[in-house]
């Protein structure tokens, strides 16, 4: 059964008209019930506390709060309506480290430009169908880092030497 995106609310924050452009397109044509769009991460926090977005797709580098500080802010922030909101990072940057703060800043998933449609719906589909459990001490609260309890989850396979 095809995942129903109709019902949906999506704030979309992205500082490049042309890439706003696209991605709104994408989910204009995934039929997402609602998308909002923000130009940075602070236009983008005031829209998501006015309207409760389902889901946050933001954009990693933008002035004057990126979308690193915009996840932070959703998921700290006393005025936030949902601090478990699933929020998408998408960024042109893949090394260990950008991935590593993405992570670490309480991000559900990390989405590489350039991407495909596909590539897009499946990440929707996921942080809306397989929620991840959320941790929360004094320096995070986020998403379970770990994805051990899903059976989609083939990390340890990876890891095995090869014989």
């Amino acid at each position: 059964m095809a995942f129903n995106f109709k019902k949906l609310s999506i704030l979309l924050v992205e500082d490049s008209p042309p890439m706003l452009k696209i991605m709104a397109a994408v989910l204009q044509a995934l039929e997402v019930g609602r998308v909002d769009t923000a130009e940075n991460g602070e236009q983008g926090f005031e829209l998501f506390c006015e309207h409760n977005h389902d889901l946050v797709i933001t954009d990693w580098q933008m002035e004057p709060m990126d979308g690193i500080e915009l996840t932070k802010k959703i998921r700290m922030d006393s005025k936030s309506p949902n601090r478990k909101v699933p929020i998408i990072l998408a960024s042109g940057h893949i090394g260990l480290e950008w991935v590593n703060r993405a992570r670490d800043s309480g991000v559900s998933e990390l989405l590489i430009k350039p991407f495909s449609a596909n590539d897009l719906a499946k990440r929707i589909s996921y942080v809306v169908n397989k929620p991840r459990k959320f941790v929360e001490c004094s320096a995070f609260f986020g998403p379970e880092r770990r994805r051990k309890d899903d059976p989609d989850y083939h990390g340890e396979e990876r890891r095995e030497d090869e014989a």
